[in-house]
Order: C-alpha cells, then sequence, then structure tokens
C-alpha cells in the first residue's frame, strides 16, 4: 500500500480465565494508550492480558439419597471441611467386637476448583502457559488513497502467567501475579503485490496484587469476594471485583459469577498501533482507536459455570461467559479437564473460543502521525468482519 504502514492494530485481548480456564479473549483489551493530540506515545504490544487471579475449592460430592451408604462424620482437622469425595476412592474401615467391614469415601482437596484458595499458611501457585490466536478481516474507507483497502490480521500469543496465593487465615488469602508475553503480529494484505506488515513483542506486562474472601462454605453453599489491583505497562491502572457464587450437588458444583474492571489510561485514547513509514520513506506511527475520548472505562462478565469430580484423579470444569467490554460485547465458552494424582500437584488443561462477538460490523477510526510534527492525524475507517479467537493452554497448580 502507499502509506507503507505496518498497522499493528486492531482488537487484541480479553482474557477471563478462572483457575480451571486462563482464557484469553484477544479483541476486547487495549494494548496502546495515546494522547491523539499531540505527540505519538503508542506501544507496538496489541495483547492486553487483564486476566483476573485465577481461584477453586472443594464441594459436597455425594447425594443424599445414598447418604446409608457413606459414613461420614464432622472432620476433626480444618483442613478436611473444604475437601470432597473422589470417585471410587475408598478405604476400609473396621469396627471392633463384631469384626465388621464397611467401605467409607475418602475425601480430596481438588486444587482446579473454581473456589479454591489456600488456608491459613498455606500457598497456591498457579502457572499457566497459553498460546492464543486471533484474526478477522478488515475493509478500509480512507480519507487520503491507499493502494490496498482490504486486509486479514493475524495474532498469535505465548504467554506465562503466574498465579501466587497465600492463606493469611482460613478464609482470607492475599493473591499476586505476573504475565510474561511473547508475541507475533501480522497483516495479511489481499494485494499479492502490498507487503505483508508484521511485528513482534516480547516483555512482561502484567503485575497484580490483591486479596480473596471465602465468605460462605457450608454443606450447600460457597462463594468468594475478591478484589486486586493491576499494573498494564504504559497502557492502562486497573481496578477489579469478582464474585463467585455456587451451590453444591452430589459431585458437582454449579455456580454464578460476574467480574468488573475499572480501567484508568495512561492517555485519553485507547487501541493498537505501530510505527511505519509513508510513501516517502519517512517514519510515521498509525494507530487504530477502539475509542477516542476515554480517560477511563468499564468492562463487565457475567456467567454460569459447573464444576464436577469425574473420577479419583479427573475433574471437568465449564463456564459460559458474557462480557461488555466498551467498544464492543462477546459471548465465549471455557472448558477445562484436569488430572490430580495426588494432595499438592494437578495438571490442568484447558480452551477458549468466542461464540459471538459484536466486533462483526464494526467500524473503528485510524490515525497516522505527520512526520514533521508528529501530530495524529485521522486517515479514515476500518470495518472488521470474521472475528475469531481462541485460546488453548495448560496450567500447573501446586498447593504446599
Amino acid at each position: 500500500m502507499k502509506m507503507q504502514l505496518s498497522l499493528l492494530g486492531l482488537a487484541v485481548a480479553l482474557v477471563g480465565v478462572t483457575p480451571a480456564l486462563s482464557a484469553t479473549n484477544y479483541g476486547t483489551r487495549a494494548g496502546s494508550s495515546v494522547d491523539l493530540t499531540s505527540a505519538p506515545a503508542v506501544r507496538e504490544r496489541t495483547q492486553v492480558n487483564y486476566e483476573k487471579y485465577s481461584t477453586r475449592t472443594s464441594t459436597r460430592t455425594y447425594d443424599e439419597a445414598d447418604a446409608k451408604n457413606i459414613y461420614y462424620t464432622a472432620p476433626a482437622a480444618r483442613s478436611d471441611l473444604y475437601k470432597q469425595y473422589g470417585g471410587d476412592a475408598q478405604t476400609t474401615v473396621r469396627t471392633t467386637r463384631a469384626e465388621t467391614y464397611r467401605n467409607v469415601l475418602q475425601r480430596k482437596y481438588y486444587l482446579a476448583h473454581p473456589f479454591f484458595q489456600p488456608l491459613k499458611g498455606k500457598f497456591g501457585s498457579v502457572t499457566d502457559f497459553s498460546y492464543g490466536m486471533n484474526s478477522y478481516d478488515l475493509a478500509f474507507t480512507p480519507i487520503g488513497e491507499m493502494s490496498d483497502t482490504a486486509s486479514t490480521w493475524n495474532m498469535s500469543r505465548f504467554a506465562i502467567k503466574e498465579d501466587f496465593s497465600f492463606g493469611i487465615t482460613d478464609r482470607v488469602a492475599i493473591l499476586a501475579m505476573a504475565q510474561f508475553d511473547v508475541s507475533d503480529y501480522e497483516f495479511d494484505w489481499s494485494n499479492p503485490n502490498t507487503p505483508d506488515d508484521s511485528s513482534d513483542d516480547t516483555g512482561f506486562n502484567l503485575f497484580g496484587l490483591g486479596f480473596q474472601w471465602r465468605f460462605a462454605d457450608t454443606e450447600k453453599w460457597i462463594a468468594t469476594a475478591s478484589a486486586y489491583y493491576q499494573y498494564q505497562n504504559d497502557v492502562s491502572n486497573n481496578v477489579v471485583l469478582d464474585l463467585k457464587a455456587g451451590y453444591k450437588v452430589s459431585s458437582s458444583t454449579i455456580y454464578g459469577l460476574a467480574r468488573g474492571w475499572y480501567l484508568n489510561f495512561e492517555d485519553t485514547s485507547y487501541g493498537n498501533g505501530a510505527v511505519g513509514v509513508d510513501p516517502d520513506g519517512n517514519p510515521t506511527t498509525f494507530f487504530l482507536a477502539y475509542n477516542t475520548d476515554a480517560d477511563n472505562t468499564f468492562f463487565l462478565e457475567g456467567g454460569l459455570g459447573v464444576f464436577s469430580v469425574l473420577d479419583e484423579d479427573w475433574t471437568l470444569n465449564i463456564e459460559a461467559i458474557l462480557g461488555y467490554y466498551d467498544w464492543h460485547n462477546q459471548a465465549s465458552l471455557k472448558a477445562a479437564i484436569g488430572w490430580q494424582p495426588n494432595d499438592w500437584f494437578a495438571l490442568n488443561l484447558y480452551g477458549k473460543m468466542a461464540l459471538w462477538d459484536s466486533a462483526n460490523g464494526e467500524d473503528l477510526s485510524f490515525w497516522q502521525t505527520d512526520y514533521k510534527d508528529g501530530v495524529f492525524r485521522k486517515m479514515g475507517t476500518a470495518n472488521l468482519d470474521n472475528y475469531s479467537d481462541v485460546t488453548i493452554g495448560v496450567q500447573a497448580i501446586f498447593l504446599f
């Protein structure tokens, strides 16, 4: 194209995964924050991950109808209260005098549970390795001249995220998190004579600190509230609130969730941008804006989920989420299957994909800096279509 812009930008990233599902939604969060009335302040990173801290816990896992076959007494130790019966694991209990025997299901502390948090004096660690892919088609309506007005955006991202927790009491835990990203971006232009624009970005981009409070945990109900602060490098400061409440049914927990983000941007506009060159070979900055008048904004999510114990060592977690992310909305599905061979270690394989996104059909403005004065000027609009967003990953979970 005549502008020779690398067009690094548009929709990149929501992550919303709970412990069992560190999910990513690349089309909802800001990748850059700039002041369009002055010189550029644009980052090439397009992935913004505002993923909440992942948590899980145990449930009541026996059916009252089968109570006559289950010999349960109140736990003597506090930690037993948060464990649950798992699969076919059994212990033979012997009584004296009559020499009778009976089988009793053992309790197990499932680390991939969405309400999990460590008890007093215990540490929890979730190391998340994820790979995400985001793509969509763009049709440009320029104010000036462009040699190619159609392109396909492709983004791939590998991330390592560490969530760490420590139990201050049996009900309250502190949380800390950090994330490292390796990302590749590409605009594949429809004109075979137009070189594709591509770039990459590597580094730490997310840090956070907060707490979690499990304010209810009875035979049938469990609920948690979390609050934490996140810093997104060179983009925004965020405050995140998370509420979850679950009902325990047999070997499953059915739960609802609500999350909210308050994002305070470092500049007045947010979106994605990259440095390129104009037709004369002069350096310039291209910026595709989600919102051009936003010192701050809110993101909201709500959904339903279920966590089930399949047998002694295997678990399944499914979540359906509907989210509002300022400039667009999305419906997504997340699923995870966990393997836990003992009480202190678990592996959790998860995946997430967007089922529907209002970004399709959305028109966003794109901007370019003048190399002489460094001021942004609007160049036209870009229309989105064929939005796709998929993430897969694995979590290594420890309790010690």
